[in-house]
């Protein structure tokens, strides 16, 4: 195996990890407010303005299936609402509801309190790279387009 084979399998592994870990971290600050990691995920994607599902989809790099399952729970639970797209008939807006927006609200102390005691052990400054680094290998990754086009694109 190359070096940068190793290198790729342990970001990978390392990612897969801390990904594991924000899940959990999600989960216990949106529990208080009767919500689960997903269901914040998502509604925290429309609080600024109404977007479609595809659209969300794309934001939070998961299939617009997922999106979808999650937005329907959302709209059953009175924490969001379908309204029309003028851009495009069949793919409706998923807006927060006033009971969405407060349920946010109610995560906000808890979370407030969490990224300060994450800030005091890692340094702010150290999120603060880790979120560009973060940033800049997600943006690698998407410009490569996967394993096959990366491949194509060498041969």
């Amino acid at each position: 195996m190359t070096h940068e084979q190793e290198l790729l399998s342990a970001l990978a592994k390392t990612t897969f990890r801390l990904n594991g870990q924000f899940l959990a971290v999600g989960e216990e600050l949106a529990q208080p407010a009767g919500l689960t990691a997903a269901l914040w995920q998502v509604l925290g994607a429309v609080l600024g303005s109404p977007r479609s599902v595809a659209d969300v989809a794309r934001e939070i790099g998961v299939t617009r299936q997922s999106v979808q399952r999650v937005a329907d729970v959302l709209v059953d639970r009175g924490l969001a609402e379908y309204q029309p797209n003028p851009a495009h008939r069949r793919a409706k807006l998923l807006t927060p509801t006033a009971e969405g927006r407060q349920a946010i609200r109610r995560i906000g102390p808890a979370h407030a309190a969490f990224a300060q005691r994450l800030a005091e052990e890692f340094g702010t400054g150290a999120l603060e790279v880790s979120l560009a680094t973060v940033a800049h290998l997600s943006q690698a990754l998407e410009q490569l387009g996967g394993p096959r086009r990366a491949l194509r694109a060498a041969g």
